[in-house]
């Protein structure tokens, strides 16, 4: 499973509620949004657009983590809450499945942008996403 998958699948489905091969939908080659309903994003394992509060899962997992992350703006600490390689390398894996197209040597930029990215696809996927986060 694609790094996005695995994140969208551990936030959108946390009970294994959904497919477990489920991919999210393509992300769009610029930073603009997509018109794809969230229900051919996950094929099979399609959530309900905004059934899953993005924020309450997130938050329930942080408050059962003995470290102190901050997943509202650091994708690192997304990735570290989700359990997932937040590793330079992994990150860099995550921009190429995003279509990317900026320095990923500018790793702070990159960051920036990934947490941004993953945000959408949440949504797109069919998370509820605190209005806070969203561009």
């Amino acid at each position: 499973m694609s790094l996005l998958g695995s994140i969208v699948s551990k936030i959108l489905h946390p009970f294994g509620g959904g497919d477990a091969q489920a991919k999210p939908a393509d992300a769009p080659a610029s930073t603009g949004g997509s018109d794809a309903p969230a229900s051919t994003a996950t094929g099979g394992g399609a959530v309900a657009p905004g059934s899953v509060d993005v924020e309450e899962v997130l938050n329930g997992m942080a408050a059962k983590n003995g470290q102190t992350l901050n997943w509202r703006t650091s994708i690192v600490d997304l990735m570290k809450l989700l359990d997932l390689d937040s590793s330079l390398t992994a990150r860099k894996q995550l921009a190429d499945e995003l279509h990317y197209t900026g320095d990923k040597e500018d790793s702070a930029s990159m960051n920036v942008w990934l947490h941004k990215q993953v945000i959408k696809k949440l949504e797109e996927n069919g998370g509820k996403v605190p209005a806070d986060l969203k561009d």
